[in-house]
């Protein structure tokens, strides 16, 4: 039957071909009409496999060089190459061959009075048009100045055949041979004068998509910088601005306000960011460098967007990609990757698994002892330790001084011991489990009750700004608060501050974050602490949904940048805050918002006030690179309450966001935390995340295509009057908050039941330990059969923190420690069978300098693995090695 089918469609078409007669052709042209018009798409594919595409062509071209041109075959011819053009990838190279581009341009402009011929002739060159090569074709031939005469301004006569016109046109337009030709000849003023025309008296959106094919037009026009050129030149964004004021909202304009915004977005100028260098603010010496890189300048030596470059189709390109699926490749597969260094290098580093090596002498049963702990822990607040005097608080300087302390056997480095062969391992290992260098220290605890008149106190204070809120909101390390106006008062309101602090933050103590603070090491040495990291916070009182997406945010936005450009009258431009400038720039204006960033973790690299109640802000590279800005965390004082400031980050680099998706910033308010509500909230409304016309050149992304730039952007209102609020990204976690949480956890556990044990894994490049944590169930007694079970337990890795802008890993790491050292029989069953080797953070540098991505020696740590990276990478190599041995 399939066979007849074949053979009956085939006679049909070669009889199309050969026949003179024109009844026949009527009835053939009718019958492959009847049959492609039910049906899906396969009768029409079937028909192309069998030459259809090439018989109707044939016919057409012999019909057409007739002495008088037969309409009546013509017009069911050009709906069933209309139709069936659509579906043949090399329908456009066919009618080339054919001649049936010239014959089918003869045809239209011999019926430019017969509308009905006309519209035929315009649905065949569409589909002509569809293919780049033919559609240059068809522009050398004089297509573009034929369609030019067709589209002619505002009338309610022959709109269809405008409106066809029109989309015949911008089809041609997307061949940049054919674009070029239309700026020459200044077709760029005529589709803008034409745009104009239908746009003012098309009062009740009738023709809404012949305006759509004349912006289109435009737009493929602007995909060339001299398209671009024109367009400016000839005031096309003031004008295509003014026009689409009135009728954003309009949801019927929506074909038409889609491709404004994208011909905004294409012909906005380009420029560098509002910097001095593209380099980092922040530089660290990386071993065996001869010299730091001079900064790179930022320029205007932007590429070319390639207008010489040749039309090609896309139909004709083979698209088709190789995919690497393992599935089908099983010798691909492997379950253990293969060592890539000795095995004996490899057992050096069993000195990181001193619980291989303890005898637990201090289990033998002394009366008394799980009495004592539990006293100890029922004092201590469910294991916080309570409030104690303010001497109490101050370590001592060999506790505090990171530059002079002695180190301890357990704190000293691992590293250190492998490469000079220490034998301290029985020796330390003999100290007993979970030696904490702050076990002889008296701690201020979080356990202090704060009585009704304390709180009426602050609240009372905070009414009557009876301090200086900013220097409170950022301490110095020193606490000596020497920037502050009254720096006696500042510090006693201080100390009266810490010791009423709310006792419900769990495994938190500002004097001993304090200390921690004081011996970490940053590149930029920072001297003052966050509030938020130093006072603590707790949960939100309920988990707190997605922002609702808001529809047309991104094009508000877009259009305001566009305001920008064309309306600068009402931009201020003033530059409020900056770490590349020598001189403070702060100002104490009561209408200027106050920024700071030089605290752990932190990065705010620059702040601009564009206009009263808007910034604009730009983040600070990684460390001794151009690149990875996506991470933020600053303070800001000095606003109102209830008033909506606007944010834009606008030197973002991933391409998208979950901003967009209902993600909202963190804040912080200093004020609400000192009335006892000390958290991180999501606030922020009309969030968006779009590619701004920011762009870094050539030269300073050594050669490669240039980067583009995006804008976060968010409104906020503050709660309070003269506030000191911090902004971030994500939750932060810095590394100071690690080491207090590592130390009040290890002082909670029961030393009997729970091994727990802090270690230093190495020194980062930055002068930081990075810890090293093993908890598992301490063996039943030290009898040999329960000292080998111990030993036989397998381990388990787990490491946090590689990227440092992923703070959420740390709080999910914070929250395996609290489970894995706690009371829960799931808990309590993993210890029992197995031994964590935990590494909370594996990028300490990072997250101290408030980066993203990269550590000091600049490599994502992700990509030191498998490499002898020791000198600029020790962590990202020694966590690596840890985990081969263990295999």
């Amino acid at each position: 039957m399939a066979e007849q089918e074949a053979s009956g469609l085939q006679v049909l078409l070669h009889t199309l071909q050969s026949c003179s007669d024109r009844g026949s052709i009527l009835t053939i042209l009718q019958v492959l009409g009847d049959l492609l018009s039910v049906g899906t798409d396969r009768r029409i594919r079937y028909m192309i496999s069998k030459g259809g595409s090439e018989a109707l062509l044939q016919t057409l071209v012999d019909t057409a060089r007739t002495a008088s041109p037969d309409y009546d075959i013509l017009l069911p011819l050009f709906r069933l190459l209309a139709k069936v053009g659509l579906r043949d990838k090399k329908f456009g190279q066919k009618a080339l061959e054919l001649e049936a581009l010239d014959v089918t341009l003869i045809l239209a402009r011999k019926n430019l009075s017969h509308s009905q011929n006309l519209l035929h002739c315009l649905w065949v060159l569409r589909v002509f048009a569809s293919s780049v090569t033919t559609g240059a074709m068809l522009g050398i031939n004089g297509a573009m100045e034929l369609l030019l005469k067709v589209i002619t301004p505002y009338t309610q006569k022959r709109t269809q055949i405008i409106r066809a016109a029109a989309e015949v046109l911008a089809a041609l337009l997307k061949s940049k041979s054919n674009s070029r030709r239309a700026v020459n000849r200044g077709y760029v003023t005529s589709l803008l004068r034409l745009h104009q025309d239908w746009h003012s008296h098309d009062t009740a959106n009738s023709y809404v998509m012949i305006r759509r094919g004349l912006l289109l037009c435009l737009k493929h026009i602007a995909n060339l910088r001299s398209g671009r050129e024109a367009f400016l030149a000839a005031q096309g964004m003031e004008i295509l601005f003014s026009s689409t004021q009135s009728c954003l909202d309009d949801r019927s304009l929506e074909p038409v306000i889609s491709i404004v915004l994208q011909i905004l977005r294409q012909c906005f100028p380009k420029s560098p960011l509002p910097l001095v260098t593209a380099s980092s603010a922040y530089s660290f010496p990386v071993p065996g460098s001869l010299a730091s890189e001079p900064p790179r300048a930022l320029t205007e030596d932007f590429e070319d967007d390639g207008d010489e470059e040749e039309d090609k189709d896309s139909d004709s390109e083979d698209g088709k990609e190789e995919y690497d699926d393992l599935e089908t490749d099983v010798n691909k597969l492997s379950t253990k990757p293969g060592l890539d260094r000795p095995e004996e290098e490899l057992m050096q580093y069993k000195a990181m698994c001193l619980e291989l090596f303890c005898s637990f002498e201090e289990l033998e049963s002394k009366p008394g002892d799980d009495l004592k702990f539990d006293e100890t822990q029922s004092a201590n607040h469910h294991h916080i330790p309570i409030a104690a005097s303010p001497e109490e608080h101050c370590l001592n300087k060999d506790q505090i001084s990171w530059g002079q302390e002695r180190e301890s056997p357990v704190q000293t480095s691992l590293l250190s011991r492998v490469k000079m062969g220490r034998s301290s391992i029985h020796l330390a290992s003999k100290k007993g489990a979970g030696m904490n260098p702050y076990q002889n220290a008296q701690f201020n605890g979080l356990g202090i009750g704060s009585s009704g008149s304390e709180i009426l106190d602050i609240q009372a204070s905070l009414k009557e700004d009876a301090w200086d809120i900013d220097a409170i909101s950022c301490p110095r390390m020193s606490a000596s608060f020497v920037n502050s106006s009254r720096p006696r008062e500042t510090a006693e309101l201080t100390d009266k501050l810490l010791q009423t602090h709310p006792k419900h933050i769990a495994f938190h103590d500002p004097h001993l974050y304090m200390a921690k603070a004081r011996r970490t090491r940053s590149v930029a040495d920072f001297t003052m602490m966050a509030f938020p990291d130093l006072w603590g916070h707790c949960p939100a009182p309920s988990a707190q949904s997605m922002l609702e997406r808001k529809c047309g945010i991104q094009r508000i936005k877009i259009f305001e940048d566009v305001r920008r450009l064309i309306q600068p009258s009402d931009v201020i431009n003033k530059v409020v805050f900056s770490l590349d400038e020598t001189w403070p720039l702060q100002d104490t204006a009561p209408d200027c918002l106050r920024f700071f960033s030089m605290f752990e973790s932190g990065n705010l690299r620059k702040a601009i006030q564009v206009r009263e109640f808007e910034y604009d802000l730009l983040i600070n590279p990684d460390v001794n690179s151009t690149q990875h800005q996506q991470w933020f965390y600053f303070k800001v004082s000095g606003m109102r309450a209830a008033v909506p400031y606007r944010f834009n980050i606008i030197n973002c680099e991933k391409p998208n966001s979950q901003f967009n998706y209902g993600m909202q910033p963190t804040l912080y308010s200093v004020k609400e935390a000192l009335l006892g509500r000390p958290t991180w909230v999501r606030r922020g409304y009309d969030i968006c995340y779009y590619k701004n016309h920011y762009r870094q050149s050539a030269a300073v992304m050594g050669g490669a295509s240039r980067k583009c730039y995006y804008t976060l952007t968010w409104a906020v209102t503050f709660p309070h009057d003269g506030d000191v609020c911090y902004l971030a990204y994500h939750y932060p976690y810095t590394y100071s908050a690690l080491t207090t949480h590592l130390d009040m956890l290890e002082k909670s556990v029961n030393p009997r039941q729970v091994y727990f044990r802090q270690e230093v894994l190495c020194q980062t490049l930055g002068g930081n330990s990075c810890p090293l944590v093993t908890i598992t169930a301490m063996p039943e007694s030290n009898s040999a059969e329960h000292l080998e079970q111990f030993r036989q337990r397998p381990y388990q890795v787990l490491t946090a923190r590689v990227h440092p802008g992923e703070s959420n890993a740390s709080w999910v790491m914070k929250g395996t420690l609290e489970f894995l050292v706690s009371s829960d029989p799931v808990a309590r069953l993993l210890r029992e069978n197995f031994i964590f080797k935990i590494i909370p953070m594996l990028n300490p540098d990072g997250v101290i300098n408030g980066k993203y991505v990269w550590h000091s020696a600049q490599p994502s740590l992700h990509l030191c693995y498998h490499r002898n990276t020791l000198l600029f990478c020790p962590e990202g190599l020694i966590g690596e090695v840890l985990v081969l041995w263990q295999e």
